[in-house]
């Protein structure tokens, strides 16, 4: 029998997810058939409509005017396994960076007006060193998934009910849609683990380059990928074991934060590997949390694959991206933004004076 160590439930942390509106997705789909198009012509792009419209219960779905971007910063024990050919001082460095305006994601996001969010949760420095602030902190770096637990419950619970509150935060303060960020050396190497102990696949198998890992560095990092799957190879069914074991903290508050934006009921765009591994704990956490989702591209590690898959997610762009920091979702989000103009702002057969098809 598996000794149980975690005493609490998901269903403490999070009410029941209530699912977008079937009535209104029903409307918004007769709706797009008044529309001076040719039925079904602009394909995803009226399904992303129908979407919006039943996660807002509304025909047309509002404009999108206000969504936000959080990118959870944290460190890993891994790290030290040289499984990224960065050091791991480059997280603190980015953060900095991304908070100053100079990152590859401020650059996407701008284009968009997404307005973004840097959280510290776990980045390896002394507590009374301020990088993005430190009112989300739960605790210096994490331990090394595949020889130590990354974190006690303790550092769990509070984890989970700081993804909580920001997800809170953001949606009281107005955001309209959410999504997440990730940045921190070696953090491929968890969401991995995750995906490869939640989609049955093999650790070679899901494990990718990362950063841009050459072949030594990729067999150190498959080492550990391996050793941490094992290590939780029985706790696929206890996703807050699982978590406590084999994630870190900035993974398990952004899958708290994806979690409670379900529960919100704002819809999420994804972005790659390390996000849509925390999209299946989420699931897990608040089942039916993924209708709220969308995800935002496709990356090039190929544990993403097998996690859209489980999740029943087909991504908005297929461009190879591996930057993370949110950058795949930021920029999807046009396309997103596209269908709510298109609902809002094309003209009937009938306003037109258009003739539809007999």
């Amino acid at each position: 029998m598996k000794e149980r160590s975690f005493l609490m439930q998901p269903a403490e942390f999070f009410p029941k997810v209530t699912p977008p509106s079937l009535k209104a997705a029903d409307a918004a789909r007769e709706f797009q058939l008044t529309l001076t198009k040719p039925t079904g012509s602009l394909a995803r792009l009226e399904d992303l409509g129908v979407w919006l419209a039943s996660c807002q219960d509304q025909v047309p779905p509002k404009k999108l005017t206000q969504p936000r971007m959080v990118i959870f910063a944290g460190d890993h024990g891994v790290a030290t396994k040289k499984v990224s050919p960065y050091p791991k001082e480059v997280s603190i460095q980015m953060a900095a960076n991304i908070k100053a305006g100079g990152g590859g994601i401020n650059a996407i996001a701008n284009e968009s007006g997404i307005g973004i969010r840097v959280v510290d949760i776990s980045l390896d420095h002394d507590e009374d060193v301020d990088v993005v602030g430190l009112q989300e902190r739960v605790r210096r770096s994490c331990g090394s998934i595949d020889v130590e637990d990354a974190m006690t419950e303790a550092e769990l619970v509070a984890a989970i009910n700081v993804g909580k509150r920001i997800a809170d935060e953001e949606v009281d303060n107005g955001a309209d849609l959410l999504m997440a960020g990730d940045l921190g050396i070696g953090n491929t190497s968890p969401s991995a683990v995750i995906i490869g102990l939640l989609t049955g696949q093999e650790p070679v198998v899901v494990t990718g380059r990362g950063s841009g890992v050459n072949d030594e560095g990729w067999k150190r990092k498959v080492a550990v990928v391996r050793d941490a799957m094992f290590r939780a190879r029985k706790d696929k069914g206890d996703v807050l074991t699982l978590m406590r074991k084999v994630t870190s903290p900035e993974l398990a508050a952004m899958a708290a934060f994806l979690a409670q934006s379900a529960v919100r009921r704002t819809p999420i765009v994804l972005d790659g590997v390390v996000v849509t591994a925390a999209a299946l704990l989420a699931e897990r956490l608040a089942p039916g949390a993924r209708a709220w989702m969308q995800a935002g591209h496709r990356s090039a590690e190929p544990a993403h694959t097998f996690a859209l898959e489980s999740l029943k997610l087909e991504p908005l762009l297929d461009l190879g991206l591996r930057l993370g920091e949110g950058s795949g979702a930021a920029a999807a989000f046009p396309l997103v933004r596209m269908a709510t103009n298109i609902m809002n702002d094309m003209a009937t057969f009938e306003s037109a004076q258009v003739s539809n098809k007999e």
